[in-house]
């Protein structure tokens, strides 16, 4: 009956797999289809008509190491100054946030400092936006976190698009990590953002008409916001959060990959999995408050991303777990498999679809070489592993041992000297 019960397993962890492996593999597809498609956008001439004046909202708790460098972009940017308005929202911050912002709004009268005192701040992101909500004095709203470094078109892009579509209730842009080479764990986050950049949210984009906001680097009606009620201020994935209740009241949002703002990872592998965690447990909530309103969406297709949510951080997460456990007890003769079957070859086959993906992910950016196979090969030995690892570790403080959410902030860094240039 064991022998039974294992080889049931067997298979439908390799069934569980392969299903995603295909998803995946059509996203790809459509994130090349997604960039050619806005390569052809950007190529049409463009209406000389002035950009629409702007919110900007800055969340900053505790960011005294990297909100100067921001405030300089947001300087820098090709946009006319007098119709930016740069609301900083210093969360209850302890290490001198609030003199830095002080300091330049001095020299620069668009930026405006709202200070949450520290016995009342630390609720989260959501919290602190929705804190600032009331002072934006213009329609569209732009977010970044403060470790970000928009690039000089970056946010005019954003705000053209969105005028361009009166349907959208958002627009956002690509992120790129500055920090990228610090050490193998930044590399590994690199791989992984382009991949989901190009393939997931790309790819959704071209086959779903489907965007999730990532938190940074994006732009939002206010009307938009207004109708879906602000921030979720339970939510630890806000983006997320805010993303499906504008979807369920009717709005679009676009994925504009030629926007792009740099931002810093995490550089620990302690930092990585608080983020990570906080991420994980984020999504397990939307599961939970979402999942039962699947048939309210007007975009049914957003039913089926949540489903696939489900799937992802449930099925394929056992899928993987099952598989490898079966396979370390194989090898140590523990376990025998007697399902017929070429799963040697699909294994390969299964390793080279995910290379394949990568790569192709890798090439939109000009970062497919010999070394970035071999990075994408580690990252499937090792990194892919460590989220197996994450879904299980939020599972359990959600579910078991039912933790408080807390927000996690993610550690910040001294960031190097750069100056941020867009691709010619």
């Amino acid at each position: 009956m064991a022998r039974i019960l294992l080889n049931i397993v067997f298979v439908f962890s390799v069934i569980f797999i392969w299903l995603m492996l295909i998803y995946q593999f059509f996203l790809t597809i459509g994130g090349f289809l997604w960039n050619r498609k806005i390569i052809r956008e950007s190529r049409r001439p463009r209406e000389d008509s002035p950009l629409p004046p702007v919110s900007i909202l800055i969340p900053a708790r505790n960011e005294a190491k990297v909100i100067e460098g921001l405030l300089l972009a947001i300087e820098n940017l090709e946009y006319p100054q007098d119709r930016l308005q740069v609301i900083v929202i210093n969360d209850g911050s302890t290490d001198g946030t609030a003199e830095i912002v002080d300091r330049l709004s001095r020299t620069n009268p668009a930026i405006r400092l709202i200070d949450i005192p520290p016995h009342l701040g630390g609720r989260g992101k959501g919290a602190a936006l929705n804190q600032a909500l009331p002072s934006a004095a213009h329609d569209l709203i732009a977010v970044y976190d403060a470790d970000n470094l928009p690039e000089p078109g970056s946010l005019a892009r954003l705000s053209r698009a969105l005028m361009a579509e009166p349907r959208l209730a958002a627009v956002t842009g690509k992120f790129r990590a500055y920090n990228k080479n610090k050490n193998l764990l930044t590399r590994l986050i690199n791989l992984e953002s382009i991949s989901f950049q190009w393939i997931i949210q790309a790819g959704r984009s071209f086959f779903l008409n489907i965007c999730f906001l990532p938190g940074t680097n994006f732009i939002v009606r206010k009307s938009a916001l207004a109708e879906a009620g602000g921030w979720d201020e339970a939510a630890l994935t806000e983006d997320a959060e805010l993303t499906l209740r504008l979807y369920e009241k009717g709005g679009r949002i676009k994925f504009l990959p030629t926007a792009v703002s740099w931002e810093q990872e995490p550089e620990t592998l302690k930092a990585w999995v608080a983020q990570r965690t906080r991420w994980a447990r984020g999504n397990t909530y939307l599961i939970a408050a979402h999942g039962r309103r699947l048939l309210r969406f007007p975009l049914k297709l957003m039913s089926i991303e949540i489903l696939n949510l489900l799937y992802l951080y449930y099925f394929f997460v056992l899928a993987i777990l099952f598989s490898d456990i079966l396979f370390v007890l194989s090898l140590f003769g523990v376990v025998h498999i007697r399902v017929p079957g070429p799963y040697v070859q699909l294994w390969g086959l299964a390793f080279l679809l995910f290379l394949m993906e990568v790569l192709v992910a890798l090439a939109f950016e000009d970062e497919d070489s010999w070394s970035s196979l071999g990075l994408a090969v580690v990252a499937y030995l090792t990194y892919t592993k460590l989220w197996v690892f994450i879904v299980i570790k939020s599972f359990l403080e959600e579910y078991v041992f039912k933790y408080k959410k807390t927000w996690v902030k993610t550690e910040r860094v001294e960031p190097n000297p750069h100056r941020v240039k867009e691709k010619p």
